[in-house]
């Protein structure tokens, strides 16, 4: 049996505050027995203090964004150092050079590590409301073999498209890590944060994604308030059914479960294995250049 976990929590530019949640949370993941723990999207330094146009996500509005840290420098050592022998996925902002090498550009990114090793990383495709004013786009989606399995990685608005998930299971991943810091409805928000339009479709796209691909999916999102943001945390763990196996709903804290991997998949993949089933032959749109170009120009329109 392994125990995962998913964390909803509130995280901000105050480094030492990030550290001390990790520790708390680590600890009590530890208690719990937790194999794998997965924090939420901008774990190490916070995420944006609003999206869109509010004039504060500009590139060069440096006060606003959060610090920039390496995957060998001494932010990620340091949860190294705290985490130990448990596996762990985390969100921070990457420094990384810019693709045409013309400089340092920043990368919303995540790692999959622990005490001895960065299994892999990850770089968020798919940018949602501006967020491509603070960051340049990853290209591509790995997954990592770990000690608790094969595991993908994905960001937050990354969720909203099925292509991503689905790639990383054609490559084996069993068990998807979707990091977030996925906010409430900027307008007509919810009285009940539970009830508002984008904790239905963040708690959808998560039981939607698990299901489609028959993998685990864990969850992990901010909780609580920052800048413009109203977050709405729902770590959650969903088993490759689509089936919640635990959430912590608006709260903050960890949705926690165990689960046989090898023995869900059997039950889970025995009578209808979504993967084998699939007809690339017939899906040519999904990677047709021209037609994508054709999509961009109607949204514009």
């Amino acid at each position: 049996m392994t125990t995962i976990a998913g964390v909803s929590a509130n995280f901000t530019r105050d480094l030492d505050q990030n550290y001390s949640l990790i520790e708390t949370m680590v600890a009590q993941a530890r208690e719990r027995g937790v194999d794998f723990l997965v924090f939420p999207e901008a774990a190490i330094g916070g995420y944006l203090s609003s999206l869109g146009n509010h004039g504060d996500t500009v590139k060069n509005t440096a006060r606003s964004l959060p610090p920039a840290i390496t995957l060998d420098g001494p932010e990620i050592r340091r949860v190294r150092q705290i985490v130990g022998d448990m596996v762990v996925a985390i969100g921070f902002c990457e420094l990384g050079s810019a693709p045409d090498g013309t400089g340092e550009v920043r990368y919303n990114a995540a790692a999959v590590l622990d005490g001895t090793q960065v299994y892999g990383s990850y770089r968020k495709v798919h940018q949602p409301l501006g967020e491509n004013m603070s960051y340049s786009a990853g290209d591509n989606y790995g997954v990592f073999d770990t000690p608790i399995g094969r595991v993908g990685l994905q960001i937050c608005y990354d969720k909203a498209f099925p292509e991503a998930a689905r790639t990383m299971a054609l490559d084996g991943a069993e068990i998807i890590a979707s990091l977030s810091a996925w906010p409430a409805a900027r307008t007509a928000t919810a009285e009940n944060l539970q009830d508002d339009r984008w904790t239905h479709r963040f708690n959808l796209f998560d039981q939607a994604r698990a299901l489609d691909n028959q993998v685990f999916w864990i969850a992990s999102n901010q909780s609580g308030t920052f800048g413009s943001l109203r977050y709405v945390g729902n770590a959650k763990v969903v088993d490759p059914g689509g089936n919640i196996l635990a959430t912590t709903l608006l709260g903050s804290g960890m949705a926690v479960a165990e689960v046989d991997i090898d023995e869900t998949f059997r039950a889970m993949r025995g009578g209808m294995f979504h993967l084998r089933d699939r007809r690339p032959d017939v899906y040519g749109a999904l990677t047709d250049t021209d037609h994508t170009a054709a999509w961009k120009e109607l949204a514009r329109a």
